[in-house]
């Protein structure tokens, strides 16, 4: 018999994998601040908690999947929090994307609980989450995570095991900070050529012909083209993401120029008030710095 399942956070990312978990007949509780946002997941079969707290209560495995620290802790630690109710016979999952300070830290204030904590953020957006195609990105004790490939495989397509505690969000950090530099390099490479009267659709031809063809790129490119960006990523979140990455940057030591002057560029994105719209907005920030 598959283990109950409780998923704490039920947004464009969350909502998709908590579906996936249920084609996967885990037994799932769910919770969601907004509680109708849990509707539609109601409907396929789960059941609906009150709190995080009896989320906890009624899980083997939970999960949460939250924009960032201040969301996680509060679910956590914050009135009826989870993590009153758990125990030793738990495994708590993070999948949020925090940075790696953040998860060493949080594992020391799990500790007294007894409960076993994986780290495990995702690679992919919402189509990969709609699809269960996300690379999870694992880290903790390997024997955990081996038992638990199962439950992940669910909602992606592999487990790459990154090492230990905190190791999952520094390869969230590492491949966000490349995602975010492509698009942006995309976004500025195409803006130049547009101001020096190349036609985008040939633009669009050269990238795809040769080396630097991406899958990104083609996903990506119909919102430049069409100037419309449903939020696969929001770009508010890359900039969050932009900021760990420099945090954790600064306490390594390791220069990531590119990544600062990413940070500056997403920032104009969410005080433009494109922060709800795709990453790939930053298309907009370019063309909003020209001028033109």
């Amino acid at each position: 018999m598959k283990p109950k399942v409780g998923f704490m956070g039920l947004g464009i990312m969350g909502s998709a994998m908590a579906a996936n978990i249920l084609k996967a007949e885990y037994p799932l509780t769910v919770y969601n601040r907004t509680i109708a946002k849990a509707e539609p997941l109601a409907k396929l079969g789960a059941r609906v908690a009150a709190s995080p707290k009896a989320l906890a209560e009624d899980a083997k495995i939970i999960i949460a999947m939250v924009t960032g620290p201040e969301a996680l802790y509060e679910l956590l630690f914050g009135p009826e929090g989870a993590a009153e109710a758990f125990g030793p016979e738990q495994v708590f999952i993070n999948m949020s994307s925090v940075s790696p300070s953040f998860t060493l830290e949080l594992g020391k204030e799990l500790a007294p609980t007894a409960i076993r904590f994986v780290d495990a953020p995702v690679s992919g957006t919402k189509k990969p989450a709609e699809d269960a195609q996300l690379v999870i990105l694992a880290s903790g004790n390997r024997r955990r995570v081996q038992d638990l490939e199962p439950l992940f495989l669910a909602m992606g397509k592999k487990v790459i095991y990154c090492g230990k505690t905190g190791q999952g969000s520094m390869m969230k950090m590492f491949i966000n900070l490349l995602l975010g530099v492509m698009m942006e390099g995309f976004a500025e490479a195409l803006n130049f050529g547009r101001l020096g009267g190349l036609d985008l659709e040939a633009m669009l031809e050269v990238v795809s012909s040769g080396a630097m063809n991406a899958p990104m790129f083609q996903l990506k490119a119909p919102n430049i083209r069409d100037k419309n960006y449903p939020a696969a990523f929001p770009l508010k979140h890359l900039c969050k993401d932009a900021k760990f990455v420099l945090d954790t940057a600064f306490e390594l030591g390791a220069p990531v120029p590119a990544g600062q002057m990413l940070l500056h560029l997403y920032r104009i994105g969410v005080a433009q008030g494109w922060g709800d719209e795709d990453i790939s907005a930053i298309a907009k920030v370019m063309e909003h710095l020209s001028g033109k």
